[in-house]
């Protein structure tokens, strides 16, 4: 039976309730309900005013902002480059290349961001891919599960790992150190690459994605040129009153005059009688230009990608990553052309070609753009839009290359955590302050590295959590699992924990996984009269295991579109990893930190 319940209790568990139920719907993005969560245990009096906002300097908070510009100075260091060179030196076997990336990808997650670590590999992979003619549906899925399994291994490897160093410090007076997380994440990470690199891609479903370049983005599907005759009513007008004359949603990517092709050519250039307009239409929008202007259909056999592209237009694709400035926005309502300089030529979404009026189409995370950019302006547009180029790109994006200077910073950071000369959350944002300081990333990349929505679900959420502790909520729940729990080993309990965790974040974010199930598990193990470092290290690995969705952790979302993939296809080579995690999981954990 449940006991009494205190008013603060009822509206404490009425709020997180609200909040599970908001997270998994996804109708509001986590970062607005995490402080609908906060504004509504402040108004009723459970958090005090004063420290309505303190979440926000919680050590975890600073912590993870660190964490992210850290990042982006070491991916603006140039190492892209130096790690495609060596992984082309390693063998011309594609498993021997695959096992290099996922093993890369898994070590450099355990000292920088996930989603980081992923980006700065998965042009590499697909770039594998292409030269041995295979799916990447077969590598990215591995990759990106191998970013979260790095994570684990150390405490700056993810969210979820510095929260509960955190929270530990409540109950054992010192937080989890550097490298507490390694001899658990450690065993896990190699449990999890030897199984998805013997058994786990074959598992994966063979999609089209970005490897079908050629059939997804076939220039003659989405472009076409046409002819200015004599007597066309655009003689003498510029290209930007094409679509005026015609009410259609045409884009003129390049234009031929004589022997000279130049792609995307300024809006204000007037056409002349004799042009060929390089133009992208769907049939009907053709067919009204056609009609409208008195042009003439030329086709598009002799088009190729050579007439897209220039020393000063570049033609790449990329991939629209979660919580990107085009999320849930059209190419028309952004003004693409004329803010960024970028024109859109075609969208891939899991792994098929969208067709339509793609001006008024809205971007999800996950998406493919082939598009056609300004090279000079390319990086910048990159960076504020929040996409990242794929394979085949001729740019070369970041600062001048300082490898070994971003590399001191961030070994300087490591070892003042790991010796204890520094706590973490000081030592890491010293280290993003000197890389400011000498020009490793700007002011500006600084803060656009930071994932703000990450920020506010932490600075939101931890207040509410702690007020399920003050308002004794969380006692009350542990007494409740308890009554379960005592009739169970300690052991049995804590797989239980482990395997709530790891659906809880198949759902949610990692980061609210870990918040909601620290103070629970912390509650079990004093009832049971345990340690708590086995089960808040039972959380940490479940809140890192979002292997069954797309929307568990950013990777996933990020690997969707270039794979291909579907909603279901994760849990097939995800559910029978989260077994062997759990499997090998909690005997680590009980050997290295018993009850």
């Amino acid at each position: 039976m449940l006991g009494p319940i205190t008013p603060p209790q009822a509206i404490v568990f009425g709020v997180l309730l609200l909040v599970l139920a908001l997270f998994i719907s996804g109708r509001w993005r986590y970062d607005v309900v995490a402080l609908l969560a906060l504004l509504a245990v402040t108004i009723t009096g459970i958090v005090p005013g004063d420290e309505v906002f303190a979440g926000f300097g919680h050590p975890a908070v600073v912590t993870v902002a660190a964490v992210l510009v850290v990042s982006r100075g070491l991916q603006n260091s140039g190492l892209i480059e130096v790690i495609a060179r060596l992984i082309a030196r390693v063998s011309d076997q594609p498993m021997v290349q695959m096992a290099t990336l996922v093993v890369l990808v898994a070590l450099f997650s355990g000292f920088m961001n996930n989603v980081g670590a992923l980006a700065l590999l998965m042009p590499v992979a697909i770039q594998i891919a292409y030269k041995r003619d295979l799916p990447p549906s077969r590598i990215l899925m591995p990759l990106a599960f191998a970013s979260l399994l790095g994570g684990m291994t150390t405490l700056i490897g993810t969210p979820p790992n510095i929260i509960i160093a955190t929270f530990r410090a409540d109950y054992n007076a010192e937080p989890f150190a550097m490298f507490d997380f390694l001899p658990v994440g450690a065993g896990l990470v190699v449990v999890g690459l030897v199984y998805m690199l013997l058994v786990g891609w074959r598992l994966i479903p063979q999609r089209k994605g970005r490897g079908a370049h050629d059939e997804m983005f076939a220039i003659e599907d989405y472009l076409t040129e046409v002819l200015v005759s004599d007597e066309s009513k655009l003689v003498g007008k510029p290209i930007r009153e094409i679509n005026r004359l015609a009410e259609t949603d045409v884009m003129v990517v390049g234009i031929v005059r004589g022997r000279r092709r130049r792609p995307a050519p300024s809006p204000y250039e007037l056409i002349a009688a004799g042009d060929q307009l390089i133009v992208r239409a769907d049939s009907e929008e053709l067919e009204a230009l056609v009609k409208a202007a008195g042009l003439e259909l030329v086709g598009s056999k002799e088009l190729a990608e050579a007439d897209l592209k220039s020393d000063e237009v570049a033609l790449l694709e990329v991939v629209v990553t979660a919580n990107s400035f085009l999320e849930g926005k059209t190419a028309r309502s952004l003004n693409l052309r004329r803010r960024f300089g970028i024109n859109l030529l075609a969208i891939a979404r899991q792994g098929a070609r969208l067709g339509g009026r793609l001006n008024r189409t809205s971007f999800r995370a996950g998406d493919v753009l082939l598009i056609q950019a300004v090279t000079d302006t390319l990086p910048e547009a990159l960076a504020t839009l929040g996409i990242l180029p794929l394979a085949g790109r001729e740019l070369r994006l970041g600062q001048p290359r300082r490898i070994a200077l971003a590399l001191a910073i961030f070994g300087g950071a490591l070892a003042a955590t790991a010796l204890g000369l520094l706590p973490v959350q000081v030592s890491f944002t010293a280290a993003a302050l000197v890389m400011v300081i000498v020009g490793l990333l700007s002011l500006r990349e600084a803060y656009e590295s930071i994932d703000w929505p990450i920020i506010m679900l932490l600075g939101g959420i931890i207040p509410v959590g702690q007020a399920l502790e003050t308002t004794g909520g969380a006692a009350l729940l542990a007494d409740q699992l308890l009554r379960v729990a005592n009739q169970l080993a300690p052991a049995v309990t804590l797989v239980i924990l482990l395997v709530g965790t790891m659906f809880l974040s198949d759902v949610v974010n990692n980061a609210a996984a870990a918040l909601l199930m620290a103070p629970i598990a912390a509650g079990l193990a004093h009832g049971l009269g345990v340690s708590v470092d086995p089960f808040l290290m039972g959380v940490a690995v479940g809140a890192s295991c979002a292997f069954l969705t797309p929307i568990g952790h950013q990777s996933n979302t990020l690997v969707m579109g270039p794979g291909g993939y579907r909603f279901g296809d994760y849990w097939r080579m995800g559910l029978p990893l989260e077994a062997l995690i759990v499997i090998a999981g909690v005997p680590l954990i009980l050997w290295f930190w018993p009850l």
